[in-house]
C-alpha cells in the first residue's frame, strides 16, 4: 500500500510571507486530492517561493518526480532562509539522491542554528512524503522536534512521524501510535484518522479501517479520499453494493477531473458491472485517449461482457502503444484469454506462461488461468496438471480447485477420477445443490446406456435437493427427471417412468422428448391382425 501524507498544515504557521489564507489554500486542495483546483491557484500565485514549494509538493503527490523537482529548485537558496534549504533537499528527494538530500537538509538545520522545532517538523514531511523505502533517517529530525517542542505532541509533526514509520513493514504499530497521538493533539485531524484507516486497510482490519474512514468524514465531510479509501474497503470486505454506493459519495466531493472519472470506471470494473465502465471508460478516452488505464480497462470490459473480437482488437492496440516493460501480469492474463477464446490456443497458453515467467509470485494463482485457457483448448491433459501444480502449491486445495480438476477430467474421459472429486466437494459441503448434478453426470459417462443405473442415486438426490427451488435449478431437474424417465422406460416400468416425464413438462411444456414419450405411453395397444379367411 502506497502512504502519501496530503497535509502540510504546520506551513500555514511555517509561512514566510504571503497571508494565512493563501497558505492553507492550496495545501487544503491537495489534501483533498483537487489537483487541478491547487495548482491553478498556485500558478496565480506566480513564481513566490512558497507557490513553487507547494507545486513541487504537488506534482510529488502525482507522482510526478521530475516536475516536483523542478519547481522545489525553482526556489532561490537562501542562506537566511531553511525553508529553501528544505525545498532543495525536496528536490533531491525527488530524483532519489538521499545523500545530497541530507546536506541540504542539514544546511537548514544550521541555518535555524538548530533552535526551530518547525524546520525539523518540514524535513520530516519531506522523508514522510518522499518515495523512499527506507526513510529512518527522517526520524532523527522528529526526535529533534519533539525535543524542542517540550515532548509536547504536535500533530503535523505525530503525522510525519507515522508516515515514516508506514514505509517499513515492521513499523505498523509504531504509525498507529504515531496517528493515535496526532489526533490527541488535535481531535479535528480528518488526515490523521484518513492514516489510521489506511494502516488497517494494510492488515486488513477492515472494520476498524471502516470506522477510521468514517471518523476522517464525520470531522471533514468533504473529505474525499476517505470517501475514496472507504469504498475500496468494503471492496475488500466484498460488500460490492456499499462499495459503489460510497464511491458515488467520493465522485460527489472529489473534483470533477478525467482522474475522477477513470476512478470510477475502474471501480465500476472491479464490482464487475462491466456495462457500466465501459460507457464511464469511453467518456474517458473521448478526452484522454492515450489515457494508458483506460485503454487497458477498456479491452478488459470488451472481454468480460463478451465481446471477445472487439476485446483482442482493443488489447492488441493497447499493446502496440504500451511498453512491453510497462505491462502488468493481468495484461498478458487477460490477452491470453481472449487469444485462447478467438482459438488461438497456443497463442493464448504461451501469454500466459509469459504472466508466470515475469510475475512467480503469482505463479500457483495463474495455473488457474493456464488451465482454462488448456480447456477451451480441449487440451484437457495439460489442463490437468496445471489444476494439479495449482493445488499441491497451495497445500490444502480449496473446493473450486477441486471442481475444476474434476471437470477437467471429465474431459479427458477419465470419469472414475471426476466422480472421486465430486465425491469428496459434497462430503466436505453437503449443501453444494449443483454437486450432486455433477457428480451424476460424471456417473452417466460411465454408464451411458443405463443399464447399471450408476446414476440414478445421485439424481434422485439432486432433484431432492434441488426442488426447494424449481426456478433455479429449472434445467437440472429437467435433466434429472429426463434420465430417470427414461431409466425405468427402457426398462419396461412406463407406471415408474410416467410421473418424471410429467414433471418435465411441468417444469418445461415444450419438452419436445417428453410430450413424444408420454404419448407413445398413453396410445392404445394396436389389435392384433385378423387372419385373411381360407379360399373355400
Amino acid at each position: 500500500m502506497n502512504f502519501k501524507p496530503w497535509n502540510l498544515s504546520f506551513l500555514v504557521a511555517l509561512s514566510v510571507s504571503g497571508s494565512a489564507a493563501f497558505a492553507q489554500t492550496p495545501q487544503k486542495s491537495i489534501e483533498l486530492e483537487r489537483y487541478s483546483e491547487a495548482r491553478a491557484s498556485l500558478l496565480r500565485q506566480g513564481q513566490s517561493a512558497e507557490s513553487s514549494f507547494e507545486l513541487g509538493r504537488l506534482y510529488q503527490m502525482r507522482d510526478m518526480p521530475d516536475s516536483a523537482a523542478y519547481y522545489f529548485n525553482r526556489i532561490s537558496l537562501d542562506p537566511k532562509n531553511p525553508m529553501t534549504m528544505v525545498a532543495a533537499g525536496r528536490a533531491a528527494l525527488a530524483q532519489g539522491k538521499a545523500a545530497e538530500a541530507q546536506v541540504q537538509f542539514d544546511n537548514a538545520v544550521k541555518a535555524s542554528k538548530g533552535k526551530d522545532a518547525k524546520v525539523y517538523t518540514m524535513i520530516a514531511q519531506a522523508y514522510g512524503e518522499s518515495d523512499l523505502n527506507d526513510a529512518s533517517k527522517g526520524l532523527t529530525y522528529v526526535d529533534a522536534a519533539h525535543k524542542l517542542n517540550k515532548n509536547k505532541d504536535d500533530a503535523a509533526l505525530m503525522i510525519a512521524r507515522g508516515d515514516i514509520y508506514a514505509k517499513s513493514e515492521s513499523g505498523g504499530g509504531e504509525a498507529m501510535n504515531s496517528y493515535e497521538r496526532a489526533l490527541l493533539a488535535d481531535p479535528k485531524s480528518a488526515q490523521a484518522s484518513y492514516r489510521k484507516g489506511e494502516l488497517n486497510v494494510r492488515s486488513r482490519n477492515y472494520n476498524d479501517a471502516r470506522t477510521a474512514f468514517e471518523q476522517a468524514i464525520s470531522i471533514d465531510a468533504n473529505y474525499a479520499p476517505a470517501y475514496n479509501a472507504l469504498a475500496e474497503t468494503y471492496f475488500y470486505a466484498g460488500k460490492y453494493d456499499d462499495a459503489l454506493s460510497t464511491f458515488q459519495k467520493y465522485q460527489g466531493v472529489a473534483e470533477k477531473s478525467p482522474g475522477t472519472d477513470a476512478k470510477y470506471a475502474s471501480f465500476l470494473f472491479l464490482t464487475k458491472k462491466y456495462p457500466e465502465a465501459l460507457v464511464e471508460v469511453d467518456k474517458v478516452l473521448a478526452r484522454d485517449p492515450q489515457n494508458v488505464t483506460m485503454n487497458r480497462l477498456k479491452a478488459y470490459s470488451l472481454f468480460e461482457t463478451g465481446k471477445n473480437a472487439e476485446a483482442l482488437t482493443a488489447m492488441e492496440t493497447y499493446m502496440k502503444v504500451q511498453p512491453a516493460d510497462k505491462l502488468i501480469t493481468e495484461d498478458y492474463v487477460y490477452y491470453g484469454k481472449m487469444l485462447s477464446k478467438a482459438g488461438r490456443s497456443d497463442e493464448g497458453t504461451a501469454a500466459i506462461q509469459k504472466a508466470i515467467a515475469a510475475d512467480p509470485k503469482k505463479a500457483a494463482e495463474l495455473q488457474n488461468e493456464l488451465a482454462a485457457s488448456y480447456m477451451l483448448a480441449k487440451n484437457y491433459p495439460a489442463a490437468i496438471k496445471a489444476y494439479q501444480a495449482k493445488m499441491k502449491a497451495d497445500g490444502t486445495p480449496e473446493l473450486t480447485d477441486q471442481i475444476r480438476l474434476a471437470v477437467a477430467y471429465g474431459g479427458n474421459k477419465q470419469y472414475d477420477k471426476a466422480d472421486s472429486l465430486y465425491n469428496a466437494v459434497l462430503v466436505a459441503r453437503p449443501t453444494y445443490v449443483p454437486g450432486y448434478l455433477m457428480r451424476a453426470k460424471a456417473n452417466y459417462y460411465m454408464d451411458p446406456e443405463s443399464k447399471q443405473g450408476l446414476a440414478k442415486p445421485h439424481y434422485e438426490k439432486y432433484i431432492e435437493m434441488a426442488k426447494t427451488d424449481p426456478t433455479k435449478y429449472k434445467d437440472g431437474l429437467v435433466e434429472a427427471n429426463s434420465y430417470l424417465g427414461y431409466y425405468y422406460y427402457q426398462k419396461g416400468d412406463k407406471a415408474a417412468a410416467a410421473p418424471y416425464y410429467k414433471e418435465v413438462l411441468v417444469l418445461d411444456p415444450a419438452n419436445e422428448n417428453a410430450n413424444s414419450v408420454i404419448k407413445s405411453m398413453q396410445a392404445p395397444a394396436k389389435a392384433p391382425a385378423k387372419a385373411a379367411p381360407k379360399k373355400k
